[in-house]
């Protein structure tokens, strides 16, 4: 069985992005791409936490949702957060509703904070433990395998 798709525009995708019409787009603009700005990359990391239990296709829905409640994933907002603002979000029916999840995202953003001080960059941070073979594309799906 084959892991890719033909696409109506004839480009070969990965099955998987035929399940919903919205991973179309993110399949072919986000998925597999690396990130080098630490506010998306953190944005990221936020997300998959969020989706954990759940589908990606319902964090994709929401994803403009958790990016108004979460000030666009600014970092240095985030490490501010307080109490009131975990109540303010445990309100939103916009995003995932779970303490755990909220917490987290803030307690990261302080322990990124930390790190950026430290390392310059979360990005730099986390890339420095990518390989770097020569010769591997930036963007490697299972379509380029098919």
């Amino acid at each position: 069985m084959s892991a890719t798709i033909k696409g109506a525009d004839g480009k070969l995708r990965c099955k998987w992005c035929d399940a919903a019409p919205e991973f179309l787009d993110y399949h072919d603009t986000e998925w597999g791409f690396p990130v080098s700005d630490d506010r998306q990359l953190f944005e990221k990391l936020c997300l998959e936490g969020f989706q954990s239990g759940l589908s990606w296709r319902t964090i994709l829905a929401k994803r403009e949702n958790f990016r108004a409640a979460f000030h666009h994933f600014d970092i240095d907002r985030i490490a501010r957060f307080t109490r009131h603002d975990v109540n303010r979000l445990l309100k939103d029916a916009g995003i995932v509703r779970h303490r755990g999840k909220i917490e987290a995202v803030i307690n990261n953003a302080r322990q990124i904070k930390k790190l950026i001080k430290q390392e310059g960059s979360l990005a730099a941070f986390v890339w420095r433990c990518a390989c770097t073979g020569s010769g591997l594309s930036l963007c490697i799906t299972l379509s380029v395998f098919d």
